[in-house]
């Protein structure tokens, strides 16, 4: 009886430490809508996006399709601030985990959370024509108009 109490002790334990990674099981890129990450030995064009409370600037950039672009990102704001490069689409399904999971940690080459004064670079090449967002999806800021647009010609 203690051999069973023991595995199910186990079997508990496991499936406790399995839940935090549900609320980002879609979030496995294989590939990229916006392109692929860049290769930072390799030359690239430097853009700063600066991010603080509810806007990005610049809010507009416009690339070349194949340019490689290495992003500066600083939060110049009081609050933390994400920047996630995808569709507008992937970025709202994304949002919708967001709101479930707020401290959700991110481990992506397209994007990063920073906290107040901290910057962080970002290298990616747009293989892919199209319009493309860069969006804070920590709960509300995208909602109160935290986005900016990528132009791939």
């Amino acid at each position: 009886m203690k051999h069973l109490t023991s595995i199910g002790v186990a079997l508990i334990a496991l499936s406790i430490a399995a839940v935090p990674s549900r609320g980002h099981e879609k979030h496995d890129h294989q590939s990229y809508s916006a392109g692929e990450p860049g290769d930072p030995s390799k030359p690239s064009r430097t853009v700063e996006v600066e991010m603080k409370e509810m806007e990005f600037t610049p809010f507009r950039i416009e690339v070349k399709r194949g340019e490689q672009i290495r992003f500066v990102i600083k939060n110049a704001g009081t609050e933390d601030h994400e920047f996630l490069l995808a569709t507008t689409e992937e970025n709202l399904r994304h949002a919708e985990v967001m709101k479930k999971h707020p401290h959700m940690e991110h481990d992506d080459p397209n994007g990063v959370r920073l906290a107040p004064k901290k910057t962080a670079e970002i290298v990616w090449k747009f293989t892919k024509a199209g319009t493309f967002e860069y969006s804070c999806l920590i709960p509300d800021h995208r909602d109160y108009g935290m986005t900016g647009r990528v132009i791939v010609k």
